[in-house]
């Protein structure tokens, strides 16, 4: 899917791919972009079939009812009564289905609105943004592992060979409200932003997503890690979501100006 949508201050396209990989039965991961609304999210969902499936849908079937906002602080606030909403369901389901497995799942979620962002995230599904040839993941895993790491109990070079690197500390459902780390910028033109489920960083280090998202075109970029991913093996579900920004020219005249530092 190749998407172009302008917003009168930046053009954004998107792409975006997903895949149950090589190893389950079914594809817990869901996604939605609509850059008419300003946003981008993928959520990775856990609890097994009919439950993590549920929970990451029920994610995206709320955010796709967010509507045009006004301003990005009204953008900001639209998305997080649509993770309370679908919190809701999520542990409603769980109440209702005779399992002790719990049911909920990640979200990171990209918003644009004039020229500002921001990353939403819950659990350990990333946003990155690449801005002058430099990824830098902008989410922060909430993960046991992350937090061994920021406490300096274990190095980074030990992080690699670490046995439980799926255990996630965060995730929309397990918890009477959602629990969500916000980060925000300024848009600049050429910027690029990927979100995606930890099925891609599992089998690929950042220098070889940033390669592959610096060379093609959002749609290509995904198609390629998706199948770079597959190639390895692919463990886990993977999905991907690229967004490319650049000036809007089509109204040069009326367009607000872009500050560039």
């Amino acid at each position: 899917m190749i998407a172009h949508f302008r917003n009168g201050v930046f053009a954004f396209e998107t792409g975006l791919a997903t895949d149950r990989g090589c190893r389950r039965e079914i594809n817990e991961d869901s996604l939605i972009a609509r850059p008419d609304f300003g946003i981008w999210a993928v959520a990775d969902g856990m609890g097994g079939h009919a439950a993590g499936d549920f929970a990451s849908a029920a994610i995206a079937e709320e955010l796709d009812s967010i509507g045009v906002p006004v301003s990005h602080a009204d953008l900001q606030a639209r998305l997080m009564d649509r993770l309370i909403r679908a919190n809701d369901a999520i542990r409603r389901r769980a109440e209702a289905q005779d399992s002790r497995a719990t049911i909920g799942s990640t979200v990171v979620a990209l918003l644009a609105q004039e020229a500002e962002w921001s990353v939403v995230w819950s659990g350990d599904s990333r946003a990155y943004l690449m801005r002058g040839g430099q990824l830098v993941q902008q989410s922060r895993d909430h993960s046991e592992l992350r937090a061994l790491i920021d406490a300096g109990q274990i190095s980074e070079d030990e992080a690699k060979d670490f046995p439980r690197k799926n255990v996630i500390t965060r995730a929309i459902g397990v918890t009477p409200r959602p629990q969500c780390d916000i980060v925000s910028g300024e848009l600049l033109p050429g910027d690029r932003f990927l979100l995606c489920s930890d099925g891609l960083c599992e089998h690929l280090e950042d220098a070889e997503i940033a390669a592959i998202l610096a060379e093609r075109p959002p749609q290509d970029a995904c198609d390629a890690l998706i199948a770079e991913v597959l190639a390895r093996g692919a463990r886990d579900n993977v999905t991907v979501i690229v967004v490319a920004c650049s000036p809007d020219f089509f109204d040069e005249v009326t367009r607000p100006s872009v500050r560039s530092e």
